[in-house]
């Protein structure tokens, strides 16, 4: 067997087996083509008699920091453990190679003040706006990941019920709540603005379009974020994921328990969400200061 072909299987388990987007399925591959470009004079070279040495030589060449890196060695390891499911090899070459240790990095968060500028700052007058402002409702009212968004069907908008039927990683759904201001822009921007599309076939159920009547991209909504910051003069690195931090953040802080804050955002695991308990040290000191039986005066 050789790289190429390796790669085509497990890009099929990565899409059949375990059910990964589109978009996971490219990050986990990035990796192995890394790898496979390093062994690309070495035609000797196949998964089969890759060895641990091979990939420490592999990754010290690469020389990455220390978060790349680590994140190159989970994608190298997912690859070699399909190579030893499907009876390939009986033992992966990384297993004994230790993922460099890493602090946590916490999320960039707005405060309720600087979402309110930014959703201030949108102008209503232009064609887009609408659309803008309901794309920006809905990622801070729900929590939703920008896949998530961009994927988002008009037939999976339940108004009546205030849900939305959400697809998320590895096409898990999950219903959430829809805010009433997510609500309100969306219906604004179905009756005034989207009708007025010429729509492209393959999109007719798709929520959000571009001018051409088609699904928007992930990098749009970077776009439309990025820009919106600069012309309200918010000076922090965000992104369309920074709304969805926000989200949990400010639910967090106003009481909402960690299980559910799990629920509503589709963590697998609660570990994921129990980052925003380390996002806002002084709200977690007013609290301890307030109910804490020994504080209490």
């Amino acid at each position: 067997m050789q790289w190429n072909e390796a790669l085509i299987e497990y890009k099929q388990f990565l899409k059949i087996e375990r059910g990964l987007s589109e978009n996971s399925i490219s990050s986990y591959c990035l990796d192995v083509m890394a790898l496979i470009k390093y062994f690309s004079d070495n035609k000797k070279s196949t998964p089969l008699n890759c060895s641990k040495e091979n990939v420490q030589q592999f990754l010290y060449e690469e020389n990455l920091g220390s978060r790349s890196q680590a994140r190159r060695i989970s994608g190298l390891k997912s690859f070699f453990n399909f190579l030893i499911f499907e009876n390939y090899i009986e033992s992966s070459p990384i297993d004994l190679i230790e993922s460099p240790k890493l602090g946590r990095k916490l999320p960039e968060v707005l405060t309720i003040n600087e979402i309110e500028k930014l959703l201030e700052g949108i102008d209503l007058s232009h064609a887009q706006g609408h659309r803008n402002r309901a794309i920006l409702e809905t990622l801070y009212g729900s929590g939703l990941r920008v896949s998530e968004l961009v994927g988002l069907k008009i037939s999976d908008v339940y108004f009546d019920e205030n849900m939305m039927l959400i697809t998320g990683k590895g096409n898990k759904q999950r219903l959430v709540p829809m805010g009433a201001f997510a609500k309100k822009f969306i219906r604004i921007y179905l009756a005034d603005i989207r009708i007025l599309n010429k729509i492209a076939k393959e999109d007719r159920d798709t929520l959000f379009l571009n001018r051409n009547g088609k699904k928007l991209t992930r990098a749009m909504i970077f776009t439309i974020v990025r820009q919106l910051a600069k012309t309200v003069g918010i000076n922090k690195k965000i992104s369309p994921h920074t709304f969805r931090h926000s989200f949990a953040t400010h639910l967090l802080e106003n009481g909402a328990d960690l299980r559910t804050i799990q629920t509503l955002m589709g963590h697998e695991s609660i570990t994921t969400t129990e980052v925003y308990m380390h996002l806002d040290t002084q709200h977690l000191s007013e609290v301890l200061e307030e109910f804490h039986p020994r504080n209490n005066k």
